[in-house]
């Protein structure tokens, strides 16, 4: 079983920067892959950012290229989400999620466990 804790969630202005991280338990981070989902209000989950095993291989939504990018640290078992230059429409609340079976994937049913969420909220 894998427990996934996101922080670093809030309230910034359009234009401006957040950094989510995520914080696994366990002793196999490495072998998973992980990503970021995000919920905008009265909308249905969508993907954002993946990254493989290693952390050389990484995909993102095209809404967020350029803007976010995603990062891990296989010695602390963690996996952030950088996001700058955001828009109203990144509001949403962001889950942190892990596959054993991918070492990257962009639709959330390939995901086996899932964090709580953050709230990111981007106002204009």
């Amino acid at each position: 079983q894998v427990q996934l804790v996101e922080s670093g969630g809030g309230l910034v202005q359009a234009g401006g920067s957040l950094r989510l991280s995520c914080a696994a338990s366990g002793r196999t981070f490495s072998t998973y892959g992980m990503g970021w989902f995000r919920q905008p209000p009265g909308k249905e989950r969508e993907f954002v950012a993946t990254i493989s095993r290693s952390g050389g291989g990484r995909d993102y939504a095209d809404s967020v290229k350029g803007r976010f990018t995603i990062s891990r640290d296989n010695a602390k078992n963690t996996v952030s989400l950088q996001m700058n230059n955001l828009k109203p429409e990144d509001t949403a609340v962001y889950y942190c999620a892990a596959t054993t079976r991918f070492s990257t994937a962009n639709r959330g049913v390939l995901y086996d466990y899932w964090g709580q969420g953050t709230q990111v909220t981007v106002s204009s």
